[in-house]
Formats: C-alpha cells, sequence, structure tokens
C-alpha cells in the first residue's frame, strides 16, 4: 500500500533521521532526508512528497519558519517531531498549519500509526465533490477551498477536512473522539488536544470575517456546526 509514498525527513540530529528512515523503510516508505530547513524547502520544491516529518530546532530556516513558507502554496501534511514538550509550543504549530505533532523521545509504533493515519487521509476524496453551503459558509471540495460571506477562508487541510465533516451534518454535535476517527481514520488515542487547537484556529480565522457564530461547543460532547 505505502510503495509509491515518499516523505521527507526533515531532522537535523543523524542519528534520530535515521532511525526515521528506518521506521519509514519498514512499513514500506520511501524516506529522503534533509538535514535542515533550507534543505528542506530545496527538496520540497525540487521533489514530490506525500508527507513532511519535520523538527522544529534546525539549523538555517526553523521548523516554525519551514511551515509558514510551506503553507503560502502547498497544503502537504506535517507532522512535527520535536522536543518541545510545552502546550503552547504544540498550540503555535498547529495554528501555523501542521497537521500533527509528536513528542521526543517517541516510540516506533507511535510513528507508525501517526504517518499512517496523515497518508490514509489524505489519500481520500471527498464522496460528493459538489459544494456544500450552510449560511454563509461555501465548501468546494474539488479546489479544497472555502469561501465565508463570499471571502476566502484560509484553512489548513485538517481544518478543511474538519468543516467538511461538519458541513456534511450540520446541527449534530460530534465528540473530539467522532471527529478523529471519522476524518483521520485511525483509533482515537487520547484528548491530546490537537482537535481542540484546529476548532479554536477556524474560530479565529471565521472571526477576522464575520461576528456570526458558526463553531458552538456543546458541554460534555464536543462541537457542531450552527
Amino acid at each position: 500500500m505505502n510503495e509509491d509514498k515518499r516523505i521527507l525527513i526533515i531532522e537535523d540530529d543523524q542519528e534520530i533521521s535515521k532511525l526515521l528512515q528506518v521506521i519509514l523503510t519498514k512499513i514500506g516508505i520511501k524516506p529522503v532526508s534533509a538535514y535542515s530547513g533550507t534543505e528542506g524547502l530545496l527538496q520540497l520544491k525540487s521533489n514530490t512528497f506525500d508527507l513532511v516529518l519535520l523538527d522544529l530546532m534546525l539549523p538555517g530556516i526553523s521548523g516554525e519558519e519551514f511551515i509558514m513558507q510551506v503553507r503560502e502554496e502547498s497544503t502537504i501534511p506535517i507532522i512535527v517531531i520535536s522536543a518541545k514538550i510545552g502546550m503552547d509550543d504544540k498550540v503555535q504549530v498547529l495554528k501555523m498549519g501542521a497537521d500533527d505533532y509528536i513528542t521526543k523521545p517517541f516510540h516506533q509504533k507511535e510513528i507508525e500509526a501517526r504517518v499512517e493515519v496523515q497518508l490514509r487521509k489524505s489519500a481520500v476524496q471527498p464522496s460528493q465533490p459538489e459544494a456544500k453551503t450552510w449560511r454563509g459558509l461555501t465548501i468546494f471540495p474539488e479546489k479544497l477551498s472555502v469561501t465565508l460571506e463570499n471571502k476566502p477562508l484560509q484553512v489548513t487541510n485538517a481544518e478543511f477536512d474538519i468543516l467538511y465533516l461538519f458541513i456534511s451534518h450540520p446541527e449534530h454535535a460530534f465528540s473530539k473522539k467522532e471527529i478523529y476517527e471519522k476524518i483521520w481514520r485511525g483509533t482515537y488515542v487520547g484528548d491530546d488536544n490537537t482537535i481542540s487547537v484546529h476548532i479554536s484556529n477556524l474560530r479565529r480565522k471565521i472571526a477576522e470575517i464575520t461576528s456570526d457564530e458558526y463553531i458552538k461547543t456543546i458541554w460534555g460532547i464536543g462541537f457542531m456546526l450552527v
């Protein structure tokens, strides 16, 4: 299943880079390594990849700068792998557009599972490609774009998928477990706040365009489109 998949590893620690290469090779993925943010950008511009594994503390361009530059023109899935364990660090990179965050030291099985989830998610195409509208919000699955009150709403892959799920079932309350398992199609491994951060990002972006509420928290259950 993974034979044609290529993943870019951007990690300046050669031992960790080699370990990630071994893990990916075992599950049939071709890894390509870069050892600085600058080298990573050059690789991404010159070659085609299905996913990026990204350290944050890199020589040259930092991981955070890498995410911001890539998100200006690409929606490629990015999993951050970092020794930074603070919640603020995680929230910051998810807001910038990272799709997932793994803290060091990591376990081989966690890398395998999260990589598989992102690859599976990016390979799934919406079954109904026509545009969907709810109030002033319109989603265009074929273009992977969103407008709100006829203005572009810039969203990441994960944010787009959450909105598509919500607009496909308006006024249905989804738990974080449901959101994770329906979108990422993997087993929910507990509340790590990733879903909450993506929801917070969406609310912030919506608030920049309109004061109307679109995503409501249903206490004790989760979130819904209103």
